[in-house]
């Protein structure tokens, strides 16, 4: 009650603009009035709920002089993390008047849910998958660790979503837990839409191995991949659930399969670490050829069902 003596009761003019909003002079409501009223104002100005530990109500317009000074904030705070104002007959009441405002009653499960809206928009709007027609096993969400979300309508991302820096956020997620330690619930809905805790660099190495693999069996067993090769798209009316009408799984198409293999024997690519033994025996099961000819003759790079690779 100290803030209300020295900000309210001492101040006529602050009492009488009170007075025109048929304040209810009772004990504890006059902070609670003051309080609604200021969020009704932070909702207006920012257009969302979400006040800063920080935040306190500044002395000068738009504000009503009756809130300058509130600690907005930490009263929001303290209603989150300890029920204040809400222990009494008009708990429900109360509760009702903020979540009309869209007051945050749990920031750790609104910033995953927020995560987590970004990931389906992402999957839809950049990778163009349907979640609901394909299955978690048949689907990898990919996120560039530099992916900030664009402004602008034309992109199709929700206005509140603008900016949101989902590349780094999926890292964070990933090395170093954010918003699943202690919530396996949330971290099983993440896999469910196809989200992957082994990270980019794991899931580019498992792209490449099924690429190579497909290539090895349709090439004698011979891993010889010309450094231009590139996972060619399917023709038209390939159904893919026909294991014999196309070899190449749909979200391998356009996987520049040459090059990879290319900066594996030059540069090292996916062979570093402790994985790289196991790596490197992969690509010997399948016949990979590690210093190839100069020189040689191009392989075919179509193909057609039921025969070998053709030009």
């Amino acid at each position: 009650m100290k803030w209300w003596q020295r900000h309210i009761a001492k101040h006529s003019d602050r009492v009488a603009q009170l007075n025109k909003l048929d304040f209810i002079w009772g004990r504890l409501q006059p902070q609670w009035n003051i309080f609604m009223e200021s969020m009704t104002n932070y909702y207006s100005l920012h257009g969302d709920a979400r006040v800063p530990l920080s935040f306190v109500v500044p002395s000068e317009d738009p504000w009503p002089k009756s809130c300058w000074g509130f600690p907005l904030g930490n009263v929001a705070y303290r209603i989150r993390s300890r029920n204040d104002f809400l222990g009494r007959y008009d708990d429900v009441n109360r509760r009702a008047q903020l979540d009309g405002l869209g007051f945050v009653w749990d920031f750790s499960e609104h910033n995953f849910l927020k995560f987590f809206r970004a990931l389906k928009h992402y999957v839809r709007l950049e990778q163009g998958i349907v979640l609901q027609s394909t299955s978690s096993r048949e689907r990898t969400i990919r996120v560039p660790y530099k992916f900030v979300v664009p402004a602008g309508h034309e992109n199709g991302w929700p206005c509140d979503l603008w900016g949101y820096p989902l590349g780094s956020k999926c890292m964070a997620v990933r090395q170093k837990e954010l918003y699943i330690k202690n919530h396996p619930d949330r971290k099983s809905r993440l896999e469910d839409i196809g989200f992957r805790f082994s990270g980019n660099a794991s899931l580019g190495w498992l792209d490449v191995v099924h690429a190579a693999a497909i290539y090895s069996q349709m090439h004698g067993r011979i891993l010889d991949v010309p450094c231009n090769f590139v996972v060619p798209t399917p023709p038209e009316g390939i159904m893919f659930d026909a294991s014999d009408a196309w070899p190449w799984p749909e979200h391998l198409s356009g996987l520049k399969l040459g090059q990879r293999l290319k900066d594996v024997r030059l540069k090292g690519s996916y062979l570093k670490g402790r994985d790289a033994p196991t790596r490197k025996a992969q690509l010997d099961a399948l016949g990979f050829v590690w210093n190839p000819t100069r020189g040689r003759r191009r392989r075919g790079l179509g193909y057609t069902a039921g025969k070998d690779a053709v030009e």
